[in-house]
Protein backbone atom coordinates (compact mmCIF):
# COMPACT_ATOMS: atom_id res chain seq x y z
CA UNK A 1 0.00 0.00 0.00
CA UNK A 2 2.93 2.43 0.87
CA UNK A 3 4.23 1.37 -2.57
CA UNK A 4 0.97 2.71 -4.64
CA UNK A 5 0.89 5.92 -2.59
CA UNK A 6 4.41 6.97 -3.21
CA UNK A 7 3.55 6.00 -6.95
CA UNK A 8 0.62 8.12 -7.29
CA UNK A 9 2.43 11.08 -5.25
CA UNK A 10 5.19 11.12 -7.20
CA UNK A 11 2.62 10.91 -10.24
CA UNK A 12 2.60 13.59 -13.12
CA UNK A 13 -1.77 14.87 -13.33
CA UNK A 14 -2.00 13.24 -16.79
CA UNK A 15 -0.68 9.76 -15.31
CA UNK A 16 -2.61 10.08 -12.10
CA UNK A 17 -5.58 10.54 -14.25
CA UNK A 18 -4.81 7.48 -16.31
CA UNK A 19 -4.14 5.59 -13.01
CA UNK A 20 -7.20 6.35 -10.93
CA UNK A 21 -9.57 5.35 -14.31
CA UNK A 22 -8.13 1.95 -14.70
CA UNK A 23 -9.51 -1.11 -14.88
CA UNK A 24 -9.48 -1.61 -10.34
CA UNK A 25 -11.58 0.50 -8.63
CA UNK A 26 -8.95 2.75 -8.02
CA UNK A 27 -10.78 5.99 -8.14
CA UNK A 28 -12.32 5.96 -4.46
CA UNK A 29 -8.44 5.80 -3.08
CA UNK A 30 -7.08 8.84 -4.61
CA UNK A 31 -5.48 11.38 -2.54
CA UNK A 32 -7.72 14.14 -2.26
CA UNK A 33 -4.30 16.73 -2.39
CA UNK A 34 -1.15 15.93 -4.96
CA UNK A 35 1.77 18.41 -4.31
CA UNK A 36 -0.83 20.97 -4.08
CA UNK A 37 -2.90 19.75 -6.61
CA UNK A 38 -6.89 19.33 -5.97
CA UNK A 39 -8.00 15.62 -6.82
CA UNK A 40 -11.56 15.44 -7.85
CA UNK A 41 -13.48 12.30 -8.48
CA UNK A 42 -17.10 12.43 -9.67
CA UNK A 43 -19.69 8.78 -10.23
CA UNK A 44 -21.39 9.53 -12.64
CA UNK A 45 -25.20 7.98 -12.75
CA UNK A 46 -27.64 7.95 -15.70
CA UNK A 47 -30.30 11.08 -16.60
CA UNK A 48 -33.61 9.94 -18.76
CA UNK A 49 -33.24 6.25 -18.38
CA UNK A 50 -29.80 6.42 -20.50
CA UNK A 51 -28.48 3.89 -18.54
CA UNK A 52 -25.05 5.65 -18.79
CA UNK A 53 -22.43 5.55 -16.12
CA UNK A 54 -18.72 6.27 -15.33
CA UNK A 55 -16.57 8.13 -13.52
CA UNK A 56 -14.39 11.44 -14.25
CA UNK A 57 -11.38 12.37 -12.45
CA UNK A 58 -10.07 15.98 -12.31
CA UNK A 59 -6.55 17.03 -11.41
CA UNK A 60 -7.42 21.06 -10.63
CA UNK A 61 -4.86 23.45 -9.68
CA UNK A 62 -5.28 27.46 -9.12
CA UNK A 63 -7.50 28.48 -12.31
CA UNK A 64 -6.35 25.31 -14.68
CA UNK A 65 -7.74 21.96 -14.65
CA UNK A 66 -3.96 20.80 -14.99
CA UNK A 67 -5.72 16.83 -16.43
CA UNK A 68 -9.34 15.68 -16.51
CA UNK A 69 -10.10 11.73 -18.04
CA UNK A 70 -13.25 10.65 -18.12
CA UNK A 71 -14.45 7.10 -18.68
CA UNK A 72 -18.07 6.62 -19.72
CA UNK A 73 -20.19 3.47 -20.95
CA UNK A 74 -23.68 2.94 -21.94
CA UNK A 75 -23.92 6.12 -24.18
CA UNK A 76 -25.60 5.78 -27.23
CA UNK A 77 -22.99 4.13 -29.57
CA UNK A 78 -21.01 5.32 -32.30
CA UNK A 79 -22.09 9.01 -31.88
CA UNK A 80 -21.14 12.15 -30.47
CA UNK A 81 -21.15 13.24 -26.75
CA UNK A 82 -21.14 16.59 -25.44
CA UNK A 83 -19.99 17.35 -21.93
CA UNK A 84 -19.23 19.78 -19.28
CA UNK A 85 -18.48 20.72 -16.33
CA UNK A 86 -21.75 23.02 -14.84
CA UNK A 87 -21.31 25.48 -11.74
CA UNK A 88 -23.69 28.23 -10.42
CA UNK A 89 -24.32 30.56 -8.11
CA UNK A 90 -27.67 30.24 -7.47
CA UNK A 91 -28.04 26.43 -8.93
CA UNK A 92 -27.83 23.74 -6.63
CA UNK A 93 -24.69 22.50 -7.67
CA UNK A 94 -25.65 18.60 -8.08
CA UNK A 95 -27.41 16.35 -10.21
CA UNK A 96 -31.04 17.06 -11.23
CA UNK A 97 -34.31 14.84 -10.79
CA UNK A 98 -37.43 14.59 -13.10
CA UNK A 99 -38.89 17.38 -10.36
CA UNK A 100 -37.94 19.79 -12.58
CA UNK A 101 -39.34 18.44 -15.63
CA UNK A 102 -41.17 21.83 -15.96
CA UNK A 103 -43.43 21.19 -19.52
CA UNK A 104 -44.22 17.69 -17.70
CA UNK A 105 -42.97 15.63 -20.88
CA UNK A 106 -41.12 12.77 -18.48
CA UNK A 107 -37.71 14.02 -19.37
CA UNK A 108 -34.97 16.68 -18.67
CA UNK A 109 -33.96 18.91 -21.05
CA UNK A 110 -30.55 20.57 -20.74
CA UNK A 111 -32.00 24.15 -19.70
CA UNK A 112 -34.43 22.13 -17.12
CA UNK A 113 -31.38 20.72 -15.18
CA UNK A 114 -29.98 24.11 -14.81
CA UNK A 115 -31.91 24.96 -11.12
CA UNK A 116 -29.63 21.66 -10.06
CA UNK A 117 -26.23 21.52 -12.43
CA UNK A 118 -26.16 25.33 -12.97
CA UNK A 119 -24.22 26.68 -16.72
CA UNK A 120 -21.57 25.50 -18.30
CA UNK A 121 -18.64 26.84 -17.08
CA UNK A 122 -16.15 24.00 -19.24
CA UNK A 123 -16.41 22.39 -21.87
CA UNK A 124 -14.78 19.05 -21.87
CA UNK A 125 -13.81 18.99 -25.59
CA UNK A 126 -10.91 16.84 -27.61
CA UNK A 127 -9.81 19.99 -29.38
CA UNK A 128 -9.86 23.55 -29.32
CA UNK A 129 -11.70 26.37 -27.51
CA UNK A 130 -12.80 25.07 -23.85
CA UNK A 131 -14.95 28.10 -22.87
CA UNK A 132 -18.94 27.81 -22.58
CA UNK A 133 -18.90 29.45 -26.89
CA UNK A 134 -17.43 25.74 -27.49
CA UNK A 135 -20.62 24.11 -25.55
CA UNK A 136 -22.75 22.87 -28.40
CA UNK A 137 -20.41 21.98 -31.04
CA UNK A 138 -20.84 18.79 -31.04
CA UNK A 139 -18.55 18.20 -34.32
CA UNK A 140 -15.41 18.43 -31.13
CA UNK A 141 -16.68 16.40 -28.63
CA UNK A 142 -15.81 12.83 -27.64
CA UNK A 143 -17.73 9.61 -29.96
CA UNK A 144 -18.56 6.71 -28.32
CA UNK A 145 -17.30 3.26 -29.35
CA UNK A 146 -19.43 0.49 -29.16
CA UNK A 147 -21.36 3.13 -26.05
CA UNK A 148 -18.03 3.84 -24.39
CA UNK A 149 -15.25 5.99 -24.90
CA UNK A 150 -12.01 7.18 -22.46
CA UNK A 151 -11.37 10.58 -22.54
CA UNK A 152 -8.00 12.73 -21.19
CA UNK A 153 -7.67 16.58 -21.71
CA UNK A 154 -5.06 18.71 -20.04
CA UNK A 155 -4.61 22.44 -19.32
CA UNK A 156 -7.75 24.02 -19.25
CA UNK A 157 -7.57 27.12 -18.01
CA UNK A 158 -11.21 28.36 -16.27
CA UNK A 159 -12.31 31.81 -17.82
CA UNK A 160 -15.29 34.19 -17.15
CA UNK A 161 -18.89 33.11 -18.70
CA UNK A 162 -20.28 36.20 -18.00
CA UNK A 163 -21.68 37.51 -21.19
CA UNK A 164 -21.65 34.06 -23.02
CA UNK A 165 -25.56 33.55 -23.42
CA UNK A 166 -26.03 30.19 -21.63
CA UNK A 167 -28.63 30.20 -19.75
CA UNK A 168 -28.14 31.13 -15.96
CA UNK A 169 -24.75 32.21 -16.97
CA UNK A 170 -24.57 36.01 -16.18
CA UNK A 171 -23.81 37.14 -12.58
CA UNK A 172 -21.52 33.59 -12.02
CA UNK A 173 -18.19 35.54 -11.31
CA UNK A 174 -14.69 35.47 -12.05
CA UNK A 175 -12.11 32.45 -13.69
CA UNK A 176 -11.29 32.69 -9.73
CA UNK A 177 -14.09 32.35 -8.30
CA UNK A 178 -15.63 29.36 -10.43
CA UNK A 179 -11.73 27.42 -9.92
CA UNK A 180 -12.03 28.32 -6.10
CA UNK A 181 -15.99 26.57 -6.44
CA UNK A 182 -14.56 23.75 -8.32
CA UNK A 183 -12.16 22.82 -5.95
CA UNK A 184 -14.84 23.16 -3.18
CA UNK A 185 -16.91 20.47 -4.90
CA UNK A 186 -19.63 22.40 -6.36
CA UNK A 187 -18.88 21.03 -10.07
CA UNK A 188 -21.12 18.86 -12.28
CA UNK A 189 -20.47 16.70 -14.88
CA UNK A 190 -22.93 16.51 -17.16
CA UNK A 191 -22.83 14.03 -20.33
CA UNK A 192 -25.15 14.80 -23.07
CA UNK A 193 -26.52 12.73 -26.10
CA UNK A 194 -29.41 10.23 -26.12
CA UNK A 195 -30.94 7.72 -29.29
CA UNK A 196 -34.40 8.04 -27.57
CA UNK A 197 -35.72 5.74 -30.46
CA UNK A 198 -33.23 3.57 -30.95
CA UNK A 199 -32.36 3.90 -34.64
CA UNK A 200 -28.75 5.00 -33.98
CA UNK A 201 -28.37 8.40 -35.00
CA UNK A 202 -29.93 11.87 -33.22
CA UNK A 203 -32.79 13.30 -35.05
CA UNK A 204 -35.61 15.94 -35.65
CA UNK A 205 -38.10 13.00 -36.25
CA UNK A 206 -38.67 11.84 -32.89
CA UNK A 207 -41.55 13.31 -30.31
CA UNK A 208 -38.85 15.36 -29.03
CA UNK A 209 -38.16 16.99 -31.49
CA UNK A 210 -35.59 20.50 -31.77
CA UNK A 211 -33.46 20.98 -28.78
CA UNK A 212 -34.49 23.81 -26.59
CA UNK A 213 -30.66 24.95 -27.36
CA UNK A 214 -30.86 25.26 -31.32
CA UNK A 215 -33.77 24.35 -33.14
CA UNK A 216 -31.34 23.33 -35.88
CA UNK A 217 -30.14 20.53 -33.36
CA UNK A 218 -31.80 17.71 -31.70
CA UNK A 219 -33.07 17.34 -28.58
CA UNK A 220 -31.34 13.64 -28.54
CA UNK A 221 -27.90 15.76 -28.99
CA UNK A 222 -28.26 17.69 -26.25
CA UNK A 223 -30.65 15.93 -23.59
CA UNK A 224 -28.55 14.83 -20.58
CA UNK A 225 -27.99 11.42 -20.37
CA UNK A 226 -24.91 10.90 -17.36
CA UNK A 227 -24.45 13.45 -14.35
CA UNK A 228 -21.95 13.20 -11.48
CA UNK A 229 -20.52 16.17 -8.36
CA UNK A 230 -16.86 16.31 -8.60
CA UNK A 231 -16.29 15.60 -4.77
Amino acid sequence: MKKNIRLVLGASAAALIAMSLGAAPASAHVPKSVRGNVVLTAHLTELNGSGASGTAVAVVRGETIRAIGIRARGLTPDAPHAQHIHYGEQALNECPTLALDSNGDGRLNTVEGVPAYGPVVVSLNTSGDTTPASFLDVSRFPVSKNGSYNYLRTNIRFTDVAGTGYPGAEGIGTAAQIAEAIRDGEGVVVIHGNDYDGNGTYNLSVPEGASELDPTLPAEATDPVACGVLH
